[in-house]
């Protein structure tokens, strides 16, 4: 009978804890509508000023400044320009970590938008244009609004929210540290110690108003690499005094694209092994002494991950001595970053929220990119969900919409209102379950 009872009032509760939170998703949801025109004008503000990676200055201040205004305690130079707000609700909880990358590209603009970037600086001793050709500047304008939205619900939230501005995200100049990985080692996910953390990706050839998600693997790691050919120069004309660095060169690039085909199990997940870059020699009659190349590596799997490594410094090593070279694969070079996992447990807890934010038929399962994202730094600590919010006019073709970190890179701004409604709503959803969780124990 005391069974019955105790399971009596735990529905009871459950019932009106669900009903409760109802109220705060409408709640938030109203607020997020009234603040929509809000966002939109701070998107197009940072837009129209992009800064590179470990230099968002401006794009930080507006940002602590907007948190400050709020009541939200701030801490600024996070990382270097990282800005990190604490906002702890009235009631004993979880502490969630909202996460928005703020660095833009060295690509010159080419939209025809009035806030199209003219920002140009020194990138690599040429001078280049700036631009948010990746959507950073949506992901802080929407974060900016979940941190207005949340912080005037304080007295009904039932734990803490951290939010995350992170510079980097697309890496920084070789030797420096930057990003998820910076911040980590800063202690952005201690003092409050984080539980869960959520992230978005705004996509171009994703149309407005649907969400796209995948539980495990949705993003590929990425290593990438340096590849140092040495042989003997001589006179192209008499190659035989020679040991040829480029003939070698070419038997690596040809031997690397079979590493995938005969050594990764296709069926289960993708993989990359790509060389982008070559340089050796600068004349048509002279066999140079060096050849050095560029490449990444992307896998969906740790373990995948690894032997992908593993084989490359194996090839780049035997075929460079069968060709009489020595040849070394440097792995990684500048960049290194994990799969982005979202916790499968998580993702499946979590769905129903994506669901009620965007209508069930606009959530859709997805395949997984070969793109990466350090949001997976943070997904090592801590269970994380990452996703993908639709930036693209609706009736446009995602075979034709510019993509990312391209000149004409385009996101229709109608779209952020659902990145802002969705992440507040995931924060609000997991703060009561982890309240009902803590209840049946």
């Amino acid at each position: 009978m005391r069974n019955i009872l105790v399971t009596t009032l735990l529905a009871l509760v459950s019932l009106s804890s669900t009903a409760q939170n109802a109220a705060l998703r409408k709640e938030a949801d109203n607020a997020a509508d009234k603040i929509e025109q809000k966002v939109i004008g701070w998107r197009r503000d940072i837009h129209e000023h992009p800064e590179l990676g470990n230099h968002e200055v401006r794009t930080a201040a507006l940002i602590a400044k907007h948190l400050e205004s709020l009541g939200i305690e701030v801490k600024t130079a996070v990382g270097v320009t990282g800005v990190v707000g604490i906002l702890k609700g009235d009631k004993p909880g979880p502490v969630v970590a909202l996460r928005a990358d703020m660095d833009a590209l060295p690509v010159t603009e080419r939209t025809p938008v009035p806030f199209a970037s003219k920002v140009k600086v020194q990138y690599n001793g040429k001078e280049t244009g700036v631009m948010h050709a990746c959507g950073h500047d949506t992901h802080v304008a929407i974060l900016m609004g979940v941190a207005e939205v949340l912080a005037g619900m304080k007295k009904e939230l039932k734990g803490t929210v951290k939010f995350i501005f992170q510079p980097a995200e697309e890496g920084a100049a070789q030797g420096e540290d930057a990003g998820a990985e910076l911040m980590i080692k800063e202690g952005v996910m201690e003092n409050p110690k984080v539980d869960v953390a959520f992230g978005l990706h705004i996509n171009s050839q994703t149309e407005v108003g649907k969400i796209k998600y995948k539980p495990g693997g949705i993003l590929a790691s990425v290593d990438d690499m340096k590849i140092i050919v040495k042989g003997r120069s001589a006179h192209g004309a008499y190659p035989w005094s020679a040991i040829d660095p480029i003939v070698a060169a070419a038997q690596i690039i040809n031997n690397l694209q079979a590493i995938v085909s005969r050594n990764l199990n296709i069926t289960e997940n993708a993989g990359i092994v790509t060389i982008g870059a070559i340089n050796g020699g600068n004349r048509g009659n002279i066999i140079p002494e060096k050849v050095e190349m560029l490449g990444t590596i992307r896998a969906l799997k740790q373990e995948d991950r690894k032997m992908l490594i593993a084989r490359v410094r194996e090839v780049v090593t035997k075929t460079g001595e069968s060709a009489g070279v020595t040849a070394e694969a440097i792995i990684p070079y500048e960049s290194s970053f994990p799969v982005t996992f979202n916790d499968p447990a998580l993702t499946e807890k979590m769905l129903p929220s994506l669901q009620q934010s965007a209508g069930r038929e606009n959530v859709v399962l997805t395949v997984a990119q070969t793109g990466a994202e350090d949001f997976s730094f943070y997904q090592e600590k801590v269970p994380g969900l990452f996703f993908f919010l639709g930036g693209m006019p609706k009736g446009g073709n995602p075979l034709t919409a510019p993509s990312h970190h391209t000149p004409d890179f385009f996101i229709d701004d109608s779209g952020l209102k659902l990145g802002v409604e969705t992440l507040a709503n995931l924060t609000l959803d997991y703060m009561e379950m982890d309240k009902l969780s803590a209840k049946k124990k």
